[in-house]
């Protein structure tokens, strides 16, 4: 089986259609069509993927990622909207899911975000030196630890993949699309904005953890480009 898929989609017509593709594709596939359902199902049966509607008809879709989120925080989740308005979609990826999609939903672009997320090992920065030190920050690539000044620093999966690539290369500016290729998948298309909030979550995650008057790297955009890890002077915060 290519990976275990949790699908919580309240519209029939799409349910049946995403999971016929997902099983001609290999995946075993769960369907619930409540929060509720979908919430119990994940809680009896860890899942690898969950393809997760906003529109659901008790439970708001946000929530629900929420709690899935606490509850299997290994998991993939990405989110399933016809909300394509940005504050929904930065709403829904601040509340912990990996990703979204926009109703209609292209199957190909569905199966290329899939094996993005599921992917394993790769060039997604876990190459090169074991331990990665940029001031304060110390990215352990084989431990999967990051500290900052010796505090731990909890990061999801990818949040931890896409810091380890700006680590490897610190003052380096990296494009949108290199660091999408490199920590993603290097066949990625459709939206990019869930390196954007990726960013933000890092952001906000290092400076929570340092003591005032260290030196942690901050992420700088590049506008127009894309990022840099870059050491910041003792005092620059």
């Amino acid at each position: 089986m290519a990976g275990r898929v949790l699908l919580v989609e309240d519209d029939t017509s799409i349910g049946e259609a995403l999971v016929s593709s997902l099983r001609s594709h290999a995946y075993d596939v769960a369907w619930e069509r409540t929060g509720a359902a979908g919430l119990a199902r994940a809680a009896a049966t860890p899942v690898d993927l969950v393809l997760l509607d906003l529109g659901l008809p008790d439970l708001d879709g946000v929530e629900v990622c929420r709690q899935l989120r606490a509850t299997q925080p290994g998991c993939v989740l990405v989110m399933l909207t016809a909300r394509s308005a940005e504050m929904d979609v930065v709403v829904g990826l601040e509340a912990g899911a990996d990703d979204y999609l926009v109703k209609p939903v292209r199957l190909a672009e569905l199966h290329a975000r899939l094996r993005a997320h599921l992917r394993r090992g790769g060039s997604s920065g876990t190459t090169g030196p074991a331990v990665r030190a940029v001031g304060d920050l110390v990215v352990d690539v084989a431990r999967h630890r990051v500290t900052v000044a010796g505090g731990e620093v909890h990061l999801r999966p990818k949040e931890f993949d896409l810091l380890a690539r700006l680590a490897a290369q610190p003052e380096v500016a990296h494009s949108r699309e290199q660091l999408m290729a490199d920590v993603w998948d290097e066949n990625w298309f459709g939206s990019t904005k869930t390196l954007d909030v990726h960013v933000a979550a890092l952001r906000r995650k290092l400076q929570e953890v340092a003591p005032p008057g260290r030196r942690v790297p901050q992420i700088v955009t590049v506008r127009g480009h894309g990022y840099r890890l870059e050491l910041a002077a003792p005092d620059d915060r």
